[in-house]
């Protein structure tokens, strides 16, 4: 009788672990950088061609491999890098399973090209379908040159779950950033379809974090140390945070990590200072002994466990607490006593900005001597609304007693108090507004008088890129500048002046989230209500009778809902009955 349990073959058994291990053509990159990291490499350069599908090609001056040990490292579980079940709990490097390339070959048509130096020439290894089709000898530099191409040809299910060029190359590109941030001594150059996108030298960190994570942005040093962990890295100003956490990075021993722990210490440090559904901007650091974290959790590496979690977690939080608490961001009483603020490290003035500048210098100027055109009205008007001016209805009705703590209006109607939510009507009044104008096709721009440069992440460039037109629509004109630089010439008329490249950025990620099949109509409604919550005054702010009448009148005159766009409840009534009640009265 046949055995009905049977022992997979080695290429089934490879296509199985190529499942885990290569989701994507970004996740092929990161396991062979990181490979050219462990080597020993300085200089590592990537080349990608239609989003990685067709090539990817990782060339490093590492300590090579000889003609045996390229053919070992072929196999299934092979590694230099553990030789006893002690060395597990020990893990000093990014790689050490021993499943990255013969899971890759498995799924494309690989060549491994290697050579130690002192040796007189190299070996190159062609394989096709996790088979070896020639192993031959070759000239070649010290290192290892891995070409990838036709990823995914002899499984077209993956395929075909494959996003766009485009987006598969901006998520290569976003990985490449974060392995070069993590290792600042190393150079890089990555070419996406024959352009070199960016080249870095090895230097030091913070000129790297200029470089690639926030080259217009301000950027503070914070280090601290306890028994659990050595933390340190740089962070922006809370005007630099963004609408998702995509723009922290945090590294553990050199390795990029996402965890949760992490991430939440992180955020319980920021919540005095950032908003809610905001995130900071910075690269975190983290050391601890090998010992004392597990990185053999998933085969992707990305999630850790502390073997002293709690203590983990209350050093990152103290140490950026202390760091904020010494910023010039967070308003206390007590300035005088704190400690000394540290030093900021200001971006790299292009020599294109002295313009800019010289302008910026000219507008502090006494008011005689002001230009009389600023680039964006100060308080620009609400859009025209097509109802008669004379509306009437249930807000309209209402008597305004005065304000509350200049953020909630009092009102009376017949045989209730009604107690308004100035922020939240504010903004359901301009989302209507908002909507119907770009159901006319009409969201009016405003042209900045110098346009604004903008460096965008990977991601965020191809967002751009793909969606340039509907951003027209929602009334921000965007311009190409080469590579992820793009010029902004025009903004929503709406928009405070402060608030555009900040409000851009959140569309941007809004609009990555949805990908190439999503539809961006599920998503209008939540890009407006962002345009209006940005184009309202947010926090206490006083308003005259004649402010609070008409803000009423606005909302009889749109088709108001009870709640914000966020689903904030606008206003709350409170009985005649029920205060009597309150009272004792009844």
């Amino acid at each position: 009788m046949t055995p009905r349990i049977k022992i997979l073959s080695e290429s089934l058994a490879n296509k199985i672990a190529a499942g885990e291990v290569v989701e994507r053509p970004a996740s092929v990159v990161k396991e062979l950088v990181e490979n050219a990291l462990d080597a020993g490499a300085t200089d590592i350069r990537l080349e990608i061609t239609n989003g990685g599908r067709r090539l990817i090609r990782v060339t490093d001056n590492g300590h090579g491999m000889s003609r045996e040990g390229s053919l070992l490292a072929l196999e299934r579980h092979a590694t230099s890098k553990l030789a006893s079940d002690a060395d597990l709990d020990c893990i000093n490097t990014l790689g050490f399973r021993g499943e990255a390339l013969p899971a890759i070959a498995s799924v494309a048509r690989l060549r491994l090209k290697s050579r130690q130096a002192g040796t007189i020439e190299g070996s190159e290894i062609n394989l096709e379908g996790g088979r070896i089709n020639a192993v031959a000898a070759c000239g070649m530099a010290p290192g290892t040159d891995i070409t990838v191409e036709q990823l995914f040809f002899n499984t077209p299910a993956r395929l075909k779950f494959l996003r766009s060029t485009e987006t598969e190359a901006a998520h290569v590109g976003d990985l490449i950033v974060r392995l070069a941030i993590s290792r600042p001594d190393v150079a890089f150059c990555y070419v996406n379809d024959g352009r070199e996108l960016f080249r870095v030298s090895a230097g030091d960190l913070l000129q790297r974090l200029q470089r690639l994570m926030a080259r217009n942005a301000t950027l503070y040093p914070f280090e601290g140390e306890t028994d659990a962990a050595m933390v340190s890295g740089y962070l922006a100003p809370p005007s630099a945070s963004r609408s998702t956490a995509n723009a922290i990075f945090t590294f553990i021993n050199g390795r990029f990590v996402r965890d949760k722990v992490v991430q939440h210490a992180i955020l319980q440090a920021w919540r005095p200072v950032l908003e809610r559904g905001r995130y900071p901007l910075l690269a975190l650091f983290i050391e601890l002994p090998p010992d004392q974290v597990d990185v053999n959790v998933h085969p992707t590496k990305h999630e850790v466990r502390f073997r002293r979690q709690s203590q983990v977690h209350d050093t990152i939080q103290g140490v950026l607490s202390e760091a904020l608490s010494r910023s010039p961001w967070l308003q206390r009483n007590d300035r005088a006593a704190a400690p000394p603020a540290p030093s900021p490290v200001p971006p790299p003035v292009p020599h294109h900005e002295g313009v800019q500048q010289a302008l910026d210098r000219f507008m502090a100027a006494p008011p005689s001597l002001r230009p009389t055109h600023p680039s964006v009205q100060e308080t620009p008007p609400a859009y025209a609304v097509a109802q008669p001016d004379d509306a009437t209805g249930y807000f309209s009705s209402l008597q305004v007693i005065g304000q509350f703590q200049a953020a909630y209006i009092l009102c009376q109607g017949s045989d209730e108090l009604v107690i308004i939510d100035q922020h939240a009507a504010y903004e359901r009044v301009r989302f209507e507004q908002l909507k119907a104008a770009f159901q006319a096709g009409s969201i009016e721009s405003q042209r900045l008088l110098l346009a604004e440069t903008v460096e965008l992440s990977f991601s965020e460039a191809d967002a751009a890129r793909r969606y340039q037109q509907r951003l027209l629509e929602l009334g921000f004109e965007l311009e190409a500048f080469g590579g992820q630089t793009f010029r902004l010439t025009a903004v929503p008329r709406i928009i405070a002046d402060a608030e555009q490249l900040r409000l851009l950025r959140d569309l941007l990620a809004d609009l990555a989230s949805i990908g190439a099949s999503g539809s961006f109509d599920q998503l209008r409604d939540d890009l407006l209500s962002r345009v209006a919550c940005h184009s309202v005054v947010r926090g206490a702010r006083p308003l005259d009778r004649r402010q609070m009448d008409e803000l009423l009148k606005d909302m009889d005159r749109t088709d108001f809902s009870a709640h914000c766009p966020h689903g904030r409840p606008v206003s709350h009534s409170i009985g005649l009955g029920e205060l009597e009640k309150l009272f004792k009265r009844t």
